[in-house]
């Protein structure tokens, strides 16, 4: 159908309410990048903290140091509860309304930022039984807010430029990387002013100690630094609860309309713009045309700056039996007709998601293998030194590598496409972490090349120049309105699986022979991982650049039929060719 309300909004001219609305869903993300990203100073900082004993006989390095068990748990509940939020907003994101869950998830994440510098005692025990139930609560409030800022992100934007905006939102992460590095940077310096007569724990260590001492007042900077945390999420509240809703209240004798059977009945321009919409049990479509017509089109103009005139014309048109048929998809999620249309969709951007993770996650975690030969000891230094280093090391990759690859996702993806995009990083990927492998030389206490640190900084560009981006968008495209933020979740969920592999995982099957597979081997997986993912999304893939979201709902007669993405096209070119000649 070629109703003018689509048209005008798919070639819309981008304004400032499209900036805003990437701040504020941006928000989520950039609290998600904060708090995984300040993680690993901060348990060097707790290590010195509740592990201060020490033993001469062990290597320096290993001083001080969470066991691996306590460190994997941390990551682990974290990504777990992001896994549940995924599913549960996103379900609930199709079922009740973009904007009432999504305040929820915002509250989850502004409450497990501030518990998170909280615990009961300064027991050991506790603290870390603390730690984790609010880092399981600030991951559920994460993943919720994943499938809703794409959603609702990709559901204001026209097709021309939906691409940069979802990814501008996405590129949050890269900031919210800097500002934990920074702010723990700030923190630490600051206490390390105040603390004048803390010496470093090589002149503490004395032959009658057994362990180092440690200042009480330093038990209080990394809880700051993960309480500020919800002081960004925290402010965009307000604005996100007067971003238009999809649903409007009932009124007597009617019921209240979801977000997906508006979609299924009205434009997306009308659905996102804050519409009053009700129905009768006899007649959805009456009620929508006759009831609210004219405070949906003023909603409309107001936020999208589209002519009233405009629109009224096109919903003075739809009440015909042509567009009541057009609209009628009524089959159910996970049902038959479902898996028909979007299995192939879903299971691609759930693989490619998962495979992603897998990698970018133990990239994270390899962070420190790179840059420790460029850090001083651990016995040379006390713990403010000791995560201020590691800060200022992840600041130089969030700046150098991170967040150009973001912002090179943002210029092209609307131009090069979300397929060439995801399966060229990957290759990159793939290419320089077997490059890695081959020029590491030794065990994890090798020290790490010049090259070596370029590699991974690539790697790092690429994988943000590339799947760690389009995997976002993508799934936010494909599929229908009623299902979108649902199958966004269930693809997210997936991929947060693949990072428990990979963090959980590789801090255990990484270490050095015969205990795990040593520092090259783990690089190999990687990059085949990275290869099987380039696989996935050359021939399982489906392209959304240059479409709207009603075009890439529709699915051609062959789709089902061929799982791969490219045969029917080929078969129908073939077809083509054929026809005349016969």
């Amino acid at each position: 159908m070629g109703l003018k309300v689509l048209s005008a909004l798919d070639v819309a001219k981008t304004q400032y309410y499209h900036f805003k609305a990437i701040i504020i869903a941006g928000m989520g993300l950039f609290t998600d990048s904060y708090d995984l990203f300040c993680i690993p100073p901060i348990m060097r900082m707790i290590g010195r903290i509740y592990y201060p004993k020490f033993d001469k006989d062990v290597k320096e390095a290993k001083w001080f140091e969470v066991p691996d068990v306590i460190t994997s748990t941390m990551i682990g509940v974290a990504l777990i509860g992001t896994v549940i939020g995924q599913i549960i907003f996103g379900r609930l994101g199709d079922r009740v309304g973009r904007r009432r869950v999504y305040g929820v998830s915002l509250i989850l994440m502004v409450m497990g930022s501030i518990g998170c510098g909280f615990s009961l005692t300064t027991l050991t025990p506790m603290v870390f039984v603390s730690l984790g139930f609010f880092r399981f609560l600030l991951g559920m409030g994460i993943g919720g807010d994943y499938p809703l800022s794409a959603t609702i992100m990709s559901e204001f934007a026209n097709k021309r430029t939906r691409g940069a905006f979802i990814a501008g939102v996405f590129s949050m992460q890269g900031f919210g990387i800097l500002l934990s590095s920074l702010v723990t940077i700030t923190v630490c310096t600051i206490f390390k002013a105040v603390a004048d007569n803390l010496q470093n724990p090589l002149m503490e260590l004395q032959a009658s100690k057994t362990s180092a001492e440690v200042p009480p007042v330093s038990d209080l900077a990394w809880r700051i630094i993960l309480m500020i945390g919800a002081i960004p999420a925290s402010m965009t509240y307000y604005w996100r609860m007067k971003m238009p809703e999809t649903a409007g209240p009932s009124k007597p004798g009617l019921k209240p309309v979801s977000w997906s059977s508006c979609h299924d009945t009205l434009p997306t321009p009308i659905c996102v713009a804050k519409v009053e919409i009700f129905s009768t049990a006899d007649s959805l479509f009456t009620a929508l045309v006759e009831k609210n017509t004219l405070q949906a089109a003023k909603d409309m103009e107001k936020v999208m700056n589209v002519s009233l005139s405009q629109i009224r014309e096109d919903i003075d048109t739809m009440d015909t039996p042509n567009t009541r048929a057009a609209f009628s998809n009524t089959y159910g999620f996970f049902s038959r007709e479902f898996f028909r249309r979007h299995g192939r969709d879903l299971v691609a951007a759930s693989t490619n998601w998962f495979l992603l993770d897998i990698v970018f996650y133990s990239l994270n975690l390899f962070q420190h293998h790179t840059f420790k030969h460029h850090m001083k000891q651990k016995n040379e230094m006390n713990l403010y030194e000791d995560a201020l280093q590691v800060a200022k090391y992840q600041a130089i990759v969030a700046a150098c590598a991170t967040i150009p690859g973001y912002f090179a996702t943002v210029y092209l993806i609307d131009y090069v496409g979300r397929v060439k995009i995801q399966a060229m990083g990957f290759l990159f990927m793939a290419a320089s972490l077997f490059t890695i492998a081959k020029v590491n030389k030794g065990d994890w206490e090798s020290d790490a090349t010049v090259g070596f640190m370029i590699l991974y900084g690539l790697t790092f560009f690429f994988s943000n120049f590339g799947p760690n981006t389009t995997t976002f968008i993508v799934p936010a495209e494909l599929f229908p309105a009623r299902f979108r933020a649902t199958c966004h979740g269930i693809s997210g969920a997936v991929g947060k699986v693949g990072a428990i592999i990979g963090t959980v995982g590789f801090l255990w099957a990484s270490r050095d022979p015969p205990n795990g597979l040593g520092v090259s081997d783990s690089l190999r997986v990687m990059g085949g991982v990275c290869i099987l993912g380039f696989f996935v999304t050359y021939f399982f893939t489906r392209e959304t650049m240059g479409r709207s979201l009603e075009e890439n709902e529709n699915v051609d007669e062959l789709t089902g039929v061929y799982f791969v993405r490219f045969w029917p096209n080929k078969l129908g070119a073939k077809r083509s060719q054929q026809t005349p000649a016969s």
